[in-house]
């Protein structure tokens, strides 16, 4: 799927794999994670596949730096990818997978653990909330900035995301809030 990501981005324009990484991290992190080194690893993978080449360019008083471009071929990758229409609502969540097993660890600690988990929420909340001038950044450095709809969708997913997974862990808290109680009158 990442490999798919760059496709997307380089399709946009050529990059270097510096502004590949600060791109994704302005855009695609929202809903997808990448460290920069399996950026760079996908990078050599796309051009091994024959979907993205790169050139070097010199620099004065710099280092060099490559610039990858989209082929032919990584287009048509890109269109094979998003002409499978296939929409799946699947859930596979690390966190979810803890959670279902948290009854291992005492109250307290899942009392904590959920605060935490509550603070992460707001983080992601404000992310999003600050979110729409990315899009505007980048719609103004694609050929078609309507594309930029699509953009403006996924933020949009993530905030309502953020507001029902805050009130997902309130209720969370609430429940085991409760618990305690129950265990502290007995």
């Amino acid at each position: 799927m990442l490999k798919h990501g760059i496709l997307g981005l380089l399709s946009y324009g050529s990059m270097t794999g510096y502004d590949i990484t600060r791109t994704f991290k302005d855009s695609l992190s929202y809903f997808w994670n990448a460290q920069t080194s399996q950026i760079y690893r996908e990078l050599q993978t796309l051009k091994a596949n024959g979907w993205a080449t790169d050139e070097t360019v010199n620099q004065t008083g710099k280092p060099d730096k490559k610039v990858f471009t989209i082929t032919e071929s990584g287009r048509k990758e890109l269109n094979k990818w998003l002409t499978d229409d296939t929409a799946e609502f699947r859930m596979r969540s690390p966190m979810l997978m803890k959670i279902f097993f948290r009854g291992e660890r005492s109250l307290d600690e899942n009392i904590e653990y959920f605060r935490k988990l509550y603070d992460d929420c707001i983080n992601f909340a404000l992310l999003m909330k600050n979110s729409p001038p990315n899009v505007e950044g980048y719609k103004n450095r694609v050929d078609d900035p309507s594309k930029s709809i699509y953009w403006g969708m996924t933020v949009e997913f993530g905030a309502m995301y953020a507001q029902m997974y805050m009130k997902w862990v309130e209720n969370c808290m609430k429940k085991l809030e409760e618990l305690k109680n129950e265990n502290t009158v007995d």
